[in-house]
């Protein structure tokens, strides 16, 4: 049976967990129907800009089974599996950290999705990935590389990598050391010299009291203020020094960038510090491509990692 067969037979939700739940159904790696949010969207002055950050792990866990559940009304029968994508450390369906989500560290969240499937007549399996490896799978699915190597940045409240196939091993890039400064401690983890501490939505509001993030790239592109020029420099020369260092260990490849954050990467200066880093004739054939910021990317993600999980 070929690929595009058997993918079109399985009938998955893709979950995905970020400021709020989004779900849908996913059929032969296309998104099958509406997406449904949880909760849905009341403000627009930000103040529910992340109202699942207080929801406990049990709450959580219920309300994607309400969710699915409301995916698959009238359908529940064709349900094979369901793929979770969220920010954090997934090990065997535990969620070993979760920075954005500190209520989910720790929590058997496969356990917990799948006993209230059950509970609502789907007895299905779960698979939990993280965020970033879910959108480096949906983007592998549609654009024809499930067989390639794929890897992707996430840039956005924190800073996310993520690689298609899934190796199993902890890719917590975010993290990666790009500082030996001892005054870079913006990360949210606590660590020092970290990518999330310069480039994260979160770190650079930290820094930069006075100035939202917006503000600091405006100004920078303006060059009406130095300290947000040598920002705008720095902030490009971490990510350049995260992706030489996978370059280095892993060898040369497609790297995408994604996150609402990706409105700040200036190309051109990201490649001629890439550039400066990475000499070795034999690792220069890596590319970059800056893509948009996209929901049903992350939900068709998550559903790739549930039915290869499942074969």
């Amino acid at each position: 049976m070929s690929e595009a067969t058997s993918s079109a037979a399985t009938t998955i939700v893709g979950v995905t967990i970020s400021e709020r739940l989004l779900a849908g159904m996913v059929t032969g790696h296309v998104v099958d129907g509406p997406i449904l949010a949880f909760p849905e969207p009341r403000s627009t002055d930000g103040e529910d800009d992340n109202p699942l950050i207080e929801l406990p792990a049990d709450d959580l866990a219920n309300a994607i089974s309400d969710l699915v559940a409301r995916v698959m009304k009238g359908r529940e029968k064709e349900l094979k599996a369901v793929g979770i994508s969220l920010p954090g450390y997934v090990k065997n369906g535990v969620v070993e950290e979760a920075p954005n989500l500190p209520q989910l560290k720790g929590a058997r969240f496969r356990e917990m999705v799948m006993a209230g499937l059950a509970a609502r007549g789907m007895e299905v399996p779960v698979v939990p990935s993280n965020d970033a490896d879910a959108i480096a799978a949906g983007l592998a699915s549609q654009r024809g590389k499930l067989d390639s190597t794929i890897r992707v940045w996430t840039l956005g409240t924190g800073i996310g990598f993520g690689m298609y196939p899934f190796t199993g091993e902890v890719m917590e890039g975010g993290h990666s050391v790009v500082s030996l400064d001892d005054k870079e401690n913006y990360c949210g983890c606590g660590g020092r010299g970290h990518l999330e501490g310069i480039m994260g939505h979160r770190a650079m509001r930290l820094r930069f009291l006075d100035m939202e993030p917006e503000e600091v790239f405006e100004a920078a592109n303006k060059r009406s203020d130095a300290r947000c020029v040598e920002f705008k420099q720095l902030w490009h020369k971490a990510l350049a020094a995260a992706t030489a260092s996978s370059i280095h260990f892993a060898g040369a490849g497609k790297f995408y960038l994604s996150g609402y954050n990706v409105r700040f990467v200036d190309l051109p200066m990201l490649r001629d510090y890439l550039h400066q880093m990475v000499k070795m004739s034999s690792l220069q054939s890596y590319s970059m491509e800056i893509v948009a910021e996209d929901q049903e990317t992350r939900i068709v993600g998550a559903a790739v990692f549930a039915e290869q999980a499942e074969e």
